[in-house]
Protein backbone atom coordinates (compact mmCIF):
# COMPACT_ATOMS: atom_id res chain seq x y z
CA UNK A 1 0.00 0.00 0.00
CA UNK A 2 1.46 3.32 -1.05
CA UNK A 3 2.02 6.13 1.42
CA UNK A 4 1.44 9.67 0.25
CA UNK A 5 2.51 12.64 2.33
CA UNK A 6 -0.07 15.39 1.87
CA UNK A 7 -1.85 17.99 3.93
CA UNK A 8 -5.18 16.34 4.84
CA UNK A 9 -6.67 19.68 5.91
CA UNK A 10 -6.92 20.77 2.29
CA UNK A 11 -9.37 19.44 -0.25
CA UNK A 12 -6.63 18.25 -2.60
CA UNK A 13 -4.80 16.63 0.29
CA UNK A 14 -7.86 14.74 1.42
CA UNK A 15 -8.60 13.42 -2.06
CA UNK A 16 -5.00 12.45 -2.73
CA UNK A 17 -4.67 10.60 0.56
CA UNK A 18 -7.86 8.58 0.27
CA UNK A 19 -7.32 7.77 -3.40
CA UNK A 20 -3.76 6.62 -2.78
CA UNK A 21 -4.79 4.24 -0.01
CA UNK A 22 -7.98 3.05 -1.68
CA UNK A 23 -9.83 3.39 1.62
CA UNK A 24 -13.57 2.98 1.96
CA UNK A 25 -15.23 2.57 5.34
CA UNK A 26 -12.81 1.31 8.01
CA UNK A 27 -14.46 2.56 11.19
CA UNK A 28 -17.68 0.60 11.57
CA UNK A 29 -16.39 -2.22 13.79
CA UNK A 30 -14.62 -0.12 16.44
CA UNK A 31 -17.48 2.38 16.60
CA UNK A 32 -20.21 -0.22 16.95
CA UNK A 33 -18.37 -2.17 19.64
CA UNK A 34 -19.21 0.22 22.49
CA UNK A 35 -22.67 1.42 21.52
CA UNK A 36 -25.55 0.69 23.94
CA UNK A 37 -27.07 -2.66 23.12
CA UNK A 38 -23.72 -4.00 21.92
CA UNK A 39 -21.85 -3.97 25.22
CA UNK A 40 -24.63 -4.33 27.78
CA UNK A 41 -25.21 -0.64 28.50
CA UNK A 42 -23.29 2.53 29.18
CA UNK A 43 -22.78 4.95 32.03
CA UNK A 44 -25.30 7.78 32.16
CA UNK A 45 -22.37 10.19 32.06
CA UNK A 46 -21.14 8.97 28.70
CA UNK A 47 -21.96 11.09 25.70
CA UNK A 48 -22.79 8.72 22.85
CA UNK A 49 -25.33 10.40 20.60
CA UNK A 50 -24.75 13.91 21.95
CA UNK A 51 -22.95 16.93 20.53
CA UNK A 52 -19.75 18.55 21.67
CA UNK A 53 -19.74 22.24 20.82
CA UNK A 54 -16.37 23.96 21.01
CA UNK A 55 -16.15 26.74 23.57
CA UNK A 56 -14.27 29.98 22.82
CA UNK A 57 -11.26 28.44 24.60
CA UNK A 58 -10.48 26.54 21.38
CA UNK A 59 -9.08 29.34 19.27
CA UNK A 60 -7.60 27.55 16.26
CA UNK A 61 -7.35 24.30 14.32
CA UNK A 62 -10.05 21.96 13.12
CA UNK A 63 -11.85 22.11 16.47
CA UNK A 64 -12.23 25.91 16.43
CA UNK A 65 -16.00 26.55 16.48
CA UNK A 66 -16.57 22.91 15.73
CA UNK A 67 -19.63 20.79 16.39
CA UNK A 68 -18.77 17.13 17.01
CA UNK A 69 -21.27 14.28 17.00
CA UNK A 70 -20.12 11.63 19.47
CA UNK A 71 -20.59 8.19 17.93
CA UNK A 72 -19.08 6.23 20.80
CA UNK A 73 -18.02 7.14 24.34
CA UNK A 74 -17.01 4.59 26.91
CA UNK A 75 -14.22 3.34 29.12
CA UNK A 76 -11.95 2.94 26.09
CA UNK A 77 -12.29 6.58 25.06
CA UNK A 78 -14.47 8.39 22.56
CA UNK A 79 -14.90 8.74 18.81
CA UNK A 80 -16.96 11.16 16.78
CA UNK A 81 -17.06 13.28 13.66
CA UNK A 82 -16.82 17.03 13.19
CA UNK A 83 -20.04 18.05 11.45
CA UNK A 84 -19.26 21.55 10.20
CA UNK A 85 -15.95 21.41 8.32
CA UNK A 86 -16.74 20.84 4.61
CA UNK A 87 -13.92 20.32 2.13
CA UNK A 88 -13.92 21.51 -1.45
CA UNK A 89 -13.55 18.00 -2.81
CA UNK A 90 -15.64 16.02 -5.28
CA UNK A 91 -16.94 12.82 -3.73
CA UNK A 92 -17.05 10.86 -6.98
CA UNK A 93 -13.29 11.26 -7.41
CA UNK A 94 -12.85 9.20 -4.26
CA UNK A 95 -16.07 7.18 -3.96
CA UNK A 96 -17.57 6.81 -7.44
CA UNK A 97 -21.34 6.82 -7.52
CA UNK A 98 -21.94 8.40 -4.12
CA UNK A 99 -21.72 12.05 -5.16
CA UNK A 100 -25.31 12.45 -6.34
CA UNK A 101 -26.72 10.68 -3.29
CA UNK A 102 -25.16 12.63 -0.43
CA UNK A 103 -26.96 15.42 1.38
CA UNK A 104 -26.51 19.04 0.32
CA UNK A 105 -23.87 20.51 0.34
CA UNK A 106 -22.62 17.60 -1.77
CA UNK A 107 -18.98 17.48 -0.76
CA UNK A 108 -16.61 15.63 1.55
CA UNK A 109 -16.30 16.74 5.18
CA UNK A 110 -13.27 16.67 7.44
CA UNK A 111 -14.45 14.45 10.25
CA UNK A 112 -11.36 14.95 12.38
CA UNK A 113 -7.59 14.59 12.56
CA UNK A 114 -7.47 10.82 13.15
CA UNK A 115 -7.05 8.32 10.27
CA UNK A 116 -7.41 10.92 7.56
CA UNK A 117 -6.77 8.17 5.01
CA UNK A 118 -10.18 6.68 5.80
CA UNK A 119 -13.74 7.58 4.88
CA UNK A 120 -16.85 7.18 7.03
CA UNK A 121 -20.40 7.25 5.73
CA UNK A 122 -22.91 8.63 8.24
CA UNK A 123 -26.58 8.18 7.42
CA UNK A 124 -30.05 9.07 8.68
CA UNK A 125 -32.08 5.86 8.68
CA UNK A 126 -35.53 6.02 7.12
CA UNK A 127 -38.46 3.67 7.63
CA UNK A 128 -36.26 0.60 7.25
CA UNK A 129 -32.60 -0.28 7.80
CA UNK A 130 -30.76 -1.59 4.73
CA UNK A 131 -28.46 -4.56 5.30
CA UNK A 132 -25.46 -2.38 4.41
CA UNK A 133 -26.24 0.02 7.27
CA UNK A 134 -25.41 -0.54 10.93
CA UNK A 135 -27.44 1.48 13.40
CA UNK A 136 -25.37 3.40 15.93
CA UNK A 137 -28.05 5.21 17.95
CA UNK A 138 -31.47 6.68 17.27
CA UNK A 139 -31.87 7.17 13.53
CA UNK A 140 -28.12 7.53 12.97
CA UNK A 141 -26.13 4.74 11.34
CA UNK A 142 -22.97 3.95 9.41
CA UNK A 143 -23.17 2.75 5.82
CA UNK A 144 -20.82 0.34 4.07
CA UNK A 145 -19.34 2.57 1.37
CA UNK A 146 -18.59 -0.50 -0.75
CA UNK A 147 -22.34 -0.99 -1.18
CA UNK A 148 -24.04 0.13 -4.38
CA UNK A 149 -25.14 3.70 -3.65
CA UNK A 150 -28.01 3.61 -6.11
CA UNK A 151 -29.61 0.76 -4.16
CA UNK A 152 -28.88 1.95 -0.63
CA UNK A 153 -29.33 5.73 -0.75
CA UNK A 154 -33.05 5.77 -1.74
CA UNK A 155 -33.84 4.00 1.56
CA UNK A 156 -32.06 6.67 3.61
CA UNK A 157 -33.11 10.14 4.72
CA UNK A 158 -29.59 11.56 4.65
CA UNK A 159 -26.01 10.64 3.73
CA UNK A 160 -22.80 12.47 4.59
CA UNK A 161 -19.23 11.26 4.02
CA UNK A 162 -16.39 12.24 6.31
CA UNK A 163 -12.62 12.05 5.92
CA UNK A 164 -11.08 10.93 9.21
CA UNK A 165 -12.65 11.23 12.63
CA UNK A 166 -12.10 12.75 16.06
CA UNK A 167 -10.77 10.46 18.76
CA UNK A 168 -10.01 10.69 22.49
CA UNK A 169 -8.04 8.25 24.62
CA UNK A 170 -9.51 6.97 27.92
CA UNK A 171 -10.21 9.91 30.22
CA UNK A 172 -9.05 12.54 27.70
CA UNK A 173 -12.51 13.82 26.78
CA UNK A 174 -13.53 13.98 30.43
CA UNK A 175 -10.45 16.10 31.13
CA UNK A 176 -11.22 18.46 28.24
CA UNK A 177 -14.81 18.84 29.47
CA UNK A 178 -13.60 19.66 32.97
CA UNK A 179 -11.21 22.25 31.53
CA UNK A 180 -14.10 23.98 29.76
CA UNK A 181 -13.10 23.16 26.18
CA UNK A 182 -16.53 21.79 25.22
CA UNK A 183 -20.23 22.26 25.81
CA UNK A 184 -22.09 18.92 25.79
CA UNK A 185 -25.62 19.33 24.43
CA UNK A 186 -28.39 17.21 22.93
CA UNK A 187 -28.26 16.45 19.23
CA UNK A 188 -30.95 16.38 16.58
CA UNK A 189 -30.57 13.94 13.69
CA UNK A 190 -30.74 16.88 11.31
CA UNK A 191 -27.57 18.39 12.77
CA UNK A 192 -25.44 15.77 11.04
CA UNK A 193 -26.93 16.67 7.65
CA UNK A 194 -27.25 20.43 7.94
CA UNK A 195 -27.65 22.32 4.67
CA UNK A 196 -25.73 25.23 6.22
CA UNK A 197 -22.76 23.68 8.07
CA UNK A 198 -21.03 27.04 8.28
CA UNK A 199 -23.87 28.22 10.56
CA UNK A 200 -24.17 25.04 12.65
CA UNK A 201 -22.03 26.21 15.59
CA UNK A 202 -24.19 29.30 16.12
CA UNK A 203 -27.43 27.44 15.40
CA UNK A 204 -26.81 24.71 17.99
CA UNK A 205 -25.84 27.22 20.67
CA UNK A 206 -28.73 29.57 19.86
CA UNK A 207 -31.32 26.86 20.57
CA UNK A 208 -29.94 26.19 24.07
CA UNK A 209 -31.57 27.54 27.21
CA UNK A 210 -30.20 30.31 29.39
CA UNK A 211 -26.81 31.94 29.09
CA UNK A 212 -25.41 29.27 26.79
CA UNK A 213 -27.46 30.71 23.93
CA UNK A 214 -25.63 34.00 24.38
CA UNK A 215 -22.36 32.38 23.32
CA UNK A 216 -23.76 32.16 19.78
CA UNK A 217 -23.59 35.97 19.63
CA UNK A 218 -19.85 36.17 20.30
CA UNK A 219 -17.69 37.36 17.38
CA UNK A 220 -15.38 34.79 15.84
CA UNK A 221 -12.41 37.05 16.64
CA UNK A 222 -12.40 37.35 20.46
CA UNK A 223 -10.47 40.62 20.23
CA UNK A 224 -13.57 42.25 18.72
CA UNK A 225 -15.90 43.57 21.42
Amino acid sequence: MATVVVDPTTADGAVATIAAHGIRDRLTAPLIASVPGHNGGMSADWLTGRLLVATPQIEEGIFHRSVVLILQHGADGAQGVVLNKPLEAEIDKVLPGWGEHVSVPQTLYQGGPVQVDSALGLVAIGSGTPTSVQKVFGRVGLVDLDAMPGLVAPELDGVRIFVGYAGWSPGQLETELAMGSWYAVDAATEDAFSRAPEDLWRAVLARQDGQLSWVALLPEDPSIN
